[in-house]
């Protein structure tokens, strides 16, 4: 038997998969309208970021053989959550005139929002893939399947966030504020510029409860250390992942039918 309701919800897809294609590649040619380099500067931050930092930075952990290869990966993990998460938290606010004049899901609006991040993120493991070969530490095939088990992790990590974020904006304009001096001080919370080693052990767990932390860290282990973190390890950032995603559907759920209200 033929639902006839099946022909309505296909269409229905259908159409919010061109507008989300439409906003992703809008999004995409505003951003970069008008610059000479185009794409490129989105590479040229964390690159410049990087050389800054490994010349400062390199005289103290001289000792450390790996020290260039932890930083590349800390850094553009950061990049993506850094850019990510404020791209999210402006998200309705930025797109606020779709809400009032057409019938558009915000859940659209801050899905496609992070969409530049992303795109961005895809180059730079490619960038970080080559850097590894070109070191003489290339990735292995389980090493190259956990780090995408994470990087899916840190995108749910970056949407719950999103999703929380874009709603609590519109009645809270202070939030903006409040997440720059957040990213600011929790970019030396994550052991991107430092090893996690000099830190006495007893103060670890402190520094795992900064979601990029476990990210940054397990990424290391399996591209850099050829290691895998432990059962538990794993449990734990799926755990993560999966509690910041849910409370972000649950408040984003819960305050975005009245969102038009405050844009």
């Amino acid at each position: 038997m033929i639902n006839a309701a099946d022909p309505v919800g296909a269409r229905a897809r259908r159409g919010y998969a061109g507008l989300i294609w439409t906003l992703i590649r809008t999004d995409f040619k505003t951003r970069y309208h008008g610059t000479i380099g185009g794409f490129v500067w989105a590479l040229l931050k964390p690159m410049s970021m990087f050389a800054v930092l490994m010349g400062v930075f390199s005289f103290l952990f001289a000792s450390n053989p790996t020290y260039k290869l932890d930083l590349i990966v800390g850094l553009f993990l950061w990049d993506f959550f850094a850019e990510g998460t404020k791209s999210g938290l402006m998200s309705l606010q930025a797109k606020g005139y779709l809400l009032t004049k057409a019938r558009v899901p915000p859940w659209i609006l801050v899905v496609t929002s992070i969409s530049n991040a992303v795109i961005t993120f895809a180059v730079f493991t490619v960038v970080i893939a080559v850097f590894l070969v070109a070191t003489g530490h290339p990735p292995t095939l389980e090493g190259t399947v956990a780090f995408g088990a994470y990087c899916l992790a840190l995108l749910a990590i970056v949407l719950g966030f999103a999703l929380t974020s874009s709603v609590l904006f519109l009645r809270y304009r202070d939030l903006n504020q409040v997440w720059d001096v957040v990213a600011q001080a929790g970019f030396f919370l994550a052991p991107i510029i430092f090893p996690l080693s000099i830190i006495p052990e007893r103060f670890h767990f402190y520094f795992y409860l900064w979601p990029p932390t476990p990210i940054i860290q397990f990424s290391r282990a399996v591209l850099v250390n050829g290691t895998a973190p432990t059962a538990t390890a794993h449990a734990y950032l799926a755990f993560d992942a999966a509690i910041i995603l849910l409370t972000g559907v649950f408040v984003f759920n819960a305050m975005a039918p009245r969102a038009a209200e405050y844009v």
